[in-house]
């Protein structure tokens, strides 16, 4: 099979932001009295958008829908003013997005990261390499798993999605991959285990960018 175009989840998989995220709600948490968790303890909380993130890392007791809105809203005023602190690329991401654009392999970025944050962090991480379509979480695209957003990628690139790879670290990347009929590669170097990938859809699981050139 040939592939002629790869969508990449950004959290986890182009970009390790685990400090940034974990920091800045713990920094929320603090701020209101409240306990802390480990920035390990992150992983599992991010994946599926910042409204569970902070459902999961709230105390069980504060897990209603006002609350959550009122520390969601805390935790973007804190993140949009430190998401660059320690965020940084994988290693191997820029040497991957240089080769890909030598094929000529287009490229796409879906997130269920909000599409403000998804920008910025695309700009200014990435702005040496092209990417044909960014997608975050906004009103009119779904968030992953729902397949819409990567559908409306094929849509714009006008390749088949059958020609897609999809690259992400989580089960939320792999089952949208499989919606949307793309080929689900995990990415073993990020937030989540390679069982949880295979589980859910990975046919094929990296421990390193650059073995998706190997793959292609």
């Amino acid at each position: 099979m040939t592939y002629n175009a790869i969508i990449f989840d950004l959290d986890g998989t182009l970009l390790n932001t685990l400090d940034d995220l974990g920091n800045a709600f713990n920094r929320v948490l603090e701020r209101n009295g409240l306990p802390t968790h480990p920035i390990d303890s992150y992983r599992y909380f991010i994946g599926e958008g910042a409204a569970v993130l902070t459902e999961r890392a709230l105390p069980e007791e504060l897990r209603e829908k006002l609350l959550i809105q009122k520390y969601l809203k805390e935790f973007w005023a804190d993140y949009s003013e430190n998401y660059f602190m320690d965020t940084r690329p994988y290693e191997g991401i820029h040497q991957l997005l240089e080769e890909l654009a030598k094929r000529e392999i287009k490229t796409a970025v879906f997130s269920n990261k909000p599409q403000e944050a998804t920008d910025r962090c695309v700009e200014r991480f990435f702005h040496t390499h092209r990417f044909e379509a960014v997608f975050g979480m906004n009103n009119s695209i779904p968030r992953k798993p729902n397949p819409a957003g990567a559908l409306k990628i094929s849509e714009l690139l006008g390749i088949p999605a059958s020609e897609f790879i999809f690259l992400g670290d989580t089960a939320i990347d792999m089952t949208t991959a499989v919606n949307a009929g793309m080929m689900p590669i995990g990415a073993a170097w990020g937030f989540r285990s390679e069982r949880e990938l295979v589980d859910s859809g990975a046919r094929k699981v990296i421990k390193r960018p650059t073995e998706l050139l190997e793959f292609l």
